[in-house]
């Protein structure tokens, strides 16, 4: 069987490691007799350099006739580069965020886990880390303050910047079911992570992930505040099986949680569409 990938190489170490991956998807088409049809698609800073644009109308058509897109990484040094003097939405990562919500990739997949070869990378002692630990954390990717109103203005004679948080039940609903599926696939845990002690956006998303849980009576369910869970992360990762959270706190935390196991370059991720 033959499947179209689009080959995004992405920006800094990124095109050097997605030549390797390439090599694995060539190893497992000759395994499984299987066909990839590569197809290189522009994004971020290389996108920039080539048309001004951090992701064309073109590249985004070009995404959504694959099968499947593999991504490098996106973006520079935001101290350095020039394209972070850019206007916001002329940026790298607004074409990042452009794709996700042009494919409706609502939901993000990060496993974390310790291989036993590079125990000694981790941070942690050895007496927190004992023999590993293996979590996932389930990030909503379309919605929240990625992708809310946002606007800086002048009022008063005083510089002042909103940014809006905005969820649905909708949006919280196929996420959660997202993250109780793939427990139901590992230990059956999951820790749901909000500030529901302050956002109202978290107290709707706890509530909705309660519901949610109605329908997996196997999966234990717990609630944390992102900040216990920060802590949490490093004091005890073992605890954790699927960590479900909303945008920019699973941006965070995963980030985290892949530090953990030695190095953020060890994370994959697979963002998931509906279907």
């Amino acid at each position: 069987m033959s499947y179209k990938v689009g080959v995004i190489r992405g920006d800094g170490i990124g095109p050097e490691i997605v030549a390797e991956a390439l090599k694995v998807l060539d190893k497992v088409a000759e395994k499984y007799n299987e066909k990839f049809d590569y197809t290189d698609i522009l994004l971020g800073g290389a996108s920039i350099d080539a048309t001004g644009k951090p992701l064309t109308e073109e590249a985004l058509e070009t995404a959504k006739s694959c099968d499947a897109v593999l991504m490098g990484s996106i973006g520079g040094n935001t101290t350095t580069s020039p394209w972070y003097k850019l206007p916001a939405n002329l940026r790298p990562e607004a074409g990042l965020l452009a794709i996700r919500k042009g494919l409706g990739l609502f939901a993000n997949m990060r496993p974390a886990y310790l291989y036993e070869e590079l125990k000694d990378a981790c941070p942690l002692r050895e007496d927190i880390i004992g023999d590993g630990f293996d979590l996932v954390v389930m990030r909503e990717l379309t919605g929240g303050l990625y992708f809310g109103e946002r606007k800086t203005f002048e009022e008063d004679g005083v510089t002042k910047a909103v940014d809006t948080l905005t969820y649905s039940e909708e949006e919280i609903r196929r996420i959660a079911i997202r993250g109780f599926d793939i427990a139901m696939k590992r230990r059956k845990k999951v820790t749901s992570v909000d500030k529901a002690n302050v956002l109202d956006s978290s107290r709707l998303w706890r509530k909705v992930v309660n519901e949610g849980a109605q329908d997996y009576p196997e999966v234990e369910l717990e609630h944390m505040l992102v900040d216990n869970c920060a802590m949490q992360l490093v004091r005890d990762p073992k605890q954790f099986d699927v960590i479900l959270t909303e945008n920019m706190f699973g941006d965070i935390l995963s980030d985290e949680a892949s530090m953990v196991t030695g190095s953020i370059g060890m994370l994959s991720s697979a963002s998931l569409k509906e279907g």
